[in-house]
C-alpha cells in the first residue's frame, strides 16, 4: 500500500504504516487519515502530536489507550473517556493515531 501526496508516492507496508517515517508531513497524515476514514480536527491533531512527542522524546514510547485517557483527562477534562478517543479514531486510538502520525506499528497487544 502506498499514499499519493502532492504527486509523490509515499511507501507504506501492507498494514498502511510508513516504511520511512522521515517522509511524514501533515499532508502525508491527511492522506493516511483519508484512507482510514478519519477526520483530522483539533482534538485528533492533539492526539497525533502527543503520540509523536512520546515516541520521539520519550525513548520510543507508544502509549496504550489507558495511558492516553489519563493524559487527555488532564488536558480536556475529567469527562474524557476511552470512548472519547474511539470517536476520533474508531479502529483503535493508539494504533490508528500512530499510523496517521507516521510512527512504526506497535507490536504490543491491545487493551489495558
Amino acid at each position: 500500500m502506498n499514499y499519493e501526496v502532492n504527486g509523490n508516492t509515499i511507501e507504506a507496508d501492507a498494514n498502511g504504516y510508513l516504511v520511512n517515517g522521515e517522509e511524514w508531513t501533515e499532508e502525508v497524515a491527511g492522506a493516511i487519515a483519508a484512507a482510514e476514514g478519519v477526520e483530522l480536527n483539533d482534538k485528533a491533531w492533539e492526539i497525533i502530536n502527543y503520540m509523536r512527542d512520546e515516541f520521539y522524546n520519550n525513548n520510543g514510547n507508544q502509549p496504550n489507550e489507558r495511558n492516553m485517557v489519563k493524559h487527555f483527562k488532564d488536558v480536556w477534562g475529567p469527562e474524557t473517556s476511552q470512548n472519547s478517543l474511539y470517536q476520533l479514531f474508531p479502529r483503535g486510538p493508539a494504533k490508528q493515531s500512530s499510523k496517521i502520525g507516521g510512527l512504526p506499528e506497535t507490536r504490543r497487544k491491545g487493551g489495558y
